[in-house]
């Protein structure tokens, strides 16, 4: 498959969409967090908006990222910058590679453990937040490492559909 030259629409609204599911989920989640202590001291859960809200946010997280990965598969990526050397080129693929692992993992072990009473689960939920943050992290400063500093205009693929 040939690598088209930038991304789809429908690629750039699922990055941005999913984004910023993820980044409400983390700054809203606490009150998932106090609903699954009540389900550990047995106890029935507050249910309020902002526990539904996460349960709802973190199954659309899943089925974007799944649609996502779908075109990523059938319709793939543009290509690295040319003036990319070989080993930020891996960091890259790493890196991307690890986010769309977490993306996945995140909602599974958050709905396996709400769904499922499955603690594990639970726990691996909690112990992926500061990697996710910290790979939310490292995406924006390469992103702003290569329109700033590398000026090879690289953001602009996320922000203008192309063929």
């Amino acid at each position: 498959m040939a690598s088209p030259k930038g991304y789809s629409g429908t690629q750039i609204l699922l990055h941005w969409g999913i984004g910023l599911m993820i980044i409400f989920q983390l700054i809203f989640g606490e009150a998932m967090g106090t609903a699954w202590r009540s389900v550990e001291n047995g106890t029935v859960p507050v249910m309020g908006t902002m526990v539904w809200a996460h349960i709802l946010v973190g199954g659309a997280v899943l089925a974007l990222v799944v649609w996502r990965l779908a075109l990523r598969l059938t319709r793939g990526v543009p290509p690295p910058p040319a003036t990319e050397t070989k080993p930020l080129q891996l960091a890259a693929h790493v890196a991307h590679s690890a986010l769309y692992a977490l993306m996945v993992l995140f909602p599974v072990t958050g709905l396996a453990a709400w769904f499922g009473g499955v603690a594990q689960a639970a726990e691996v939920h909690e112990m992926l937040k500061p990697v996710i943050i910290i790979l939310i992290v490292l995406h924006l400063v390469a992103a702003l490492w290569h329109q700033f500093w590398v000026k090879d205009n690289l953001l602009a693929r996320m922000k203008t559909p192309q063929a």
